[in-house]
């Protein structure tokens, strides 16, 4: 899943992007309002992680003008101890959930999965192709009733591609998906991961349903052969 944190203070950020990108999600940061109400409006995150005290524009002000232009990405805002009025006015603002300060950083993930299902109703609860199966909220997955061992980059890779069977993914759009916002593209990083996922997914099972689109990118062959 792709996150955007809008967060000013530098460690705080740089703790909530390592922890998120420890658990397999793309992770865009933000230091103040107009740059996180900018990159909320130019890209489509799973979810957004969003300090009420920001500078050039607060949270509030963030969250509503969001939801006033029809931006419905699940928003959890981080609010300080006992600023119960805070969370009020937060909620009141199209915010989905708040995290008190200071929180842990295992239950800011776990609140995040917890919104990206509850907004994501129409996705089946199990990604199926054939005998392939992930489930995204536990993170796991099987293959011919098999678990993989998948690292959190290859589950999301893995996830990608369940999400569209039969369909080509240009290499733009994985690394658009899976790696931060100022990634450099010109690497064969995904190339790489692709072929990580087809010797954990194909390659002991005698498979080879991650095709190579040549010229293009790569496609997850459908289990009805479509």
């Amino acid at each position: 899943m792709r996150v955007l944190v809008v967060e000013d203070e530098v460690r705080m950020a740089g703790l909530l992007a390592r922890a998120l990108r420890e658990e397999g999600h793309t992770v865009d940061v933000a230091a103040d309002g107009p740059e996180g109400l900018w990159l909320a409006t130019e890209n489509a995150y799973g979810a957004i992680v969003l300090d009420v005290m920001l500078p050039g524009l607060d949270g509030f002000q963030l969250c509503r003008q969001l939801r006033d232009s029809g931006r419905w990405a699940p928003v959890l805002m981080l609010t300080a101890r006992d600023a119960v009025g805070d969370r009020v006015r937060g909620l009141d603002a199209g915010a989905d959930d708040y995290l008190v300060k200071p929180f842990s950083l295992l239950e800011l993930a776990a609140r995040l999965r917890a919104l990206a299902r509850r907004d994501d109703r129409s996705r089946p609860v199990i990604l199926a192709e054939g005998d392939l199966k992930l489930d995204p909220a536990a993170k796991r997955a099987w293959r011919a009733g098999t678990e993989l061992r998948l690292s959190p980059k290859e589950f999301s890779l893995l996830e990608l591609f369940l999400r569209h069977p039969g369909h080509v993914l240009t290499r733009s759009q994985i690394i658009e998906e899976l790696w931060d916002f100022a990634y450099d593209g010109g690497s064969n990083v995904v190339d790489q991961y692709v072929n990580y996922l087809r010797r954990k997914i194909d390659m002991p099972f005698v498979r080879h349903d991650i095709e190579t689109v040549r010229g293009m990118g790569y496609r997850l062959r459908r289990a009805d052969g479509g």
